[in-house]
């Protein structure tokens, strides 16, 4: 339990820095900031595979799986490359949503922050229901792997140009309890009114935005959790590595905003990936692949989803008009 509290209070007190020191003035957060706290937020992460190394060989965590040093730092960076290639599609919603509602950019930083300690929160009680229901019935992994299959198959079918955060059903429930402003009150997320002698209590378009960021995070953790369960079944993985892949989401949105259109080629490597870990899921029971198979796998997945969108992008790219 040291252990965990140790981990959970290092997450709130970057945090409470990223947000309460470091971005306490409301301005937009430039590309080379944002780069910087990108590679800051992979760094400790990789860090992180330091420690784990020496969790798993001193017996500083329960081990259930029995894991060397060595084998467990493979599998918590295959888990960190799963959840962080996963969050890319993530990001392409996260625009779309900071587009619908028009915030402006000097705001969407909160509306992450927010949102990021939302998303703790609900992985936080997924990881640990996805593990409880494992080692109570050995047959959930089957599910795991059909829900994996199950999104391929929307990624496959998806058409992202028609998402319309509108037909959020949480939004459409949260409107028949609470009126919603059509401006902005600067950063506020709800605002006091009088409205014929009564004072009301009214949401802004922030919190709005933040409401359906936030819905949209538990439907890719339903997505994106299983994967990482397919990988290793130990919590302590599980739980860290997803957590360090989602503490980089906002600042990798600022990176990544603006070149989404660069990458839609990588689609296809989250879907290999996602079926890759739906296949070893389903016959773990017969097959273990090795860790560092699979960490490699992902890593030429991406690499390849990577160079293709680039090269192909570049070369769509319409040559300047000569004068």
């Amino acid at each position: 339990m040291a252990i965990w509290t140790g981990f959970i209070v290092m997450v709130f007190v970057f945090l409470a820095l990223d947000l309460g020191v470091f971005h306490k003035k409301h301005e937009e957060i430039s590309t080379r900031d944002a780069l910087l706290w990108t590679a800051f937020w992979i760094a400790l992460a990789l860090l992180f595979s330091i420690f784990v190394h020496e969790a798993y060989g001193r017996g500083w965590v329960a081990n259930p799986e029995q894991l060397s040093g060595r084998e467990a730092v493979l599998l918590y960076i295959s888990g960190f490359l799963i959840e962080k290639s996963l969050s890319l599609d993530n990001i392409f919603v996260i625009a779309l949503i900071f587009n619908y509602f028009m915030i402006p950019r000097m705001y969407q930083h909160r509306v992450l922050f927010w949102g990021i300690l939302g998303a703790l929160f609900f992985r936080g009680i997924i990881i640990g229901m996805g593990a409880i229901l494992i080692q109570r019935f050995e047959w959930m992994v089957y599910v795991f792997g059909a829900l994996l299959m199950y999104s391929v198959y929307k990624m496959w079918r998806a058409d992202q140009e028609d998402v319309n955060p509108s037909r959020n059903p949480v939004l459409q429930l949260f409107k028949k309890a609470y009126p919603v402003l059509r401006h902005f009150r600067g950063e506020r997320f709800f605002v006091r009114l009088q409205v014929k002698g009564r004072s009301i209590l009214a949401a802004t378009p922030m919190f709005v935005a933040l409401l359906v960021v936030e819905t949209t995070d538990i439907v890719f953790a339903v997505d994106s959790i299983p994967a990482i369960f397919a990988i290793t079944k130990d919590p302590f993985i599980v739980f860290t590595s997803n957590i360090f892949a989602i503490l980089g989401l906002r600042s990798l949105y600022f990176v990544l905003a603006s070149l989404l259109d660069k990458f839609k080629y990588l689609k296809y490597s989250l879907m290999f990936i996602l079926f890759f870990v739906g296949v070893k899921i389903l016959i773990s029971h017969f097959y273990h692949l090795p860790a560092v198979v699979s960490l490699l796998v992902i890593v030429l997945a991406l690499g390849t989803g990577i160079v293709i969108s680039l090269r192909l992008s570049s070369s769509n790219t319409e040559p300047p008009v000569q004068v």
